[in-house]
C-alpha cells in the first residue's frame, strides 16, 4: 500500500511542483498586491516605491506573477527566495530569538524563502511556461 502510494506521487511529482509553484506564487503575489494597492486587504502602510517595503512590493508582484505562470522560473524564485531571506532578518528577527519563528513573525517568511529555494534548484515543473518553452 505504502508503495503503491509512493509509486503514484512520484509518476506525478512535475504535476504536484507545479501546483505547488502556482499555489505559493499566489499567496506570495497577495503580499505585493497588499502593499501596492491595498488589495486584497488594507496596507499596513502607504505605498513608497523607494522603501523596504515598495521594493518588496514591486518584487512580489512581479515575482509572483512570473513565478504564477512559470516564466524565467529559476532565477526569479532565486530573487524572491533572497527576498524572504532578507525579510526574515530585517524585520522578524529583531523582535525575538530567531529560531522561535512563529514568536516574531518570520514563519512564512522562511517558509517562502526555503520553498522559493527549491523551486530555483528544480524548476518550475510540468505546468509552466518554462516547460512549455523547453527551457
Amino acid at each position: 500500500m505504502i508503495n503503491a502510494i509512493q509509486s503514484k506521487l512520484e509518476e506525478y511529482s512535475g504535476e504536484i511542483l507545479g501546483a505547488t509553484r502556482i499555489v505559493a506564487a499566489f499567496m506570495f503575489l497577495q503580499h505585493g498586491t497588499q502593499k501596492m494597492f491595498s488589495f486584497p486587504v488594507e496596507a499596513n502602510s502607504a505605498f513608497d516605491l523607494l522603501s523596504r517595503g515598495g521594493i518588496a512590493g514591486v518584487i512580489e508582484v512581479v515575482g509572483g506573477t512570473l513565478l504564477l505562470i512559470g516564466l524565467f522560473t529559476r532565477p526569479v524564485a532565486f530573487v524572491c527566495s533572497g527576498l524572504m531571506c532578507f525579510a526574515y532578518w530585517l524585520a522578524h528577527a529583531p523582535r525575538g530569538f530567531f529560531l522561535w519563528t512563529v514568536g516574531n513573525g518570520g514563519d512564512a517568511a522562511v517558509l517562502y524563502c526555503f520553498l522559493f529555494l527549491y523551486i530555483a534548484a528544480v524548476g518550475g515543473g510540468k505546468w509552466s511556461v518554462d516547460a512549455a518553452r523547453g527551457s
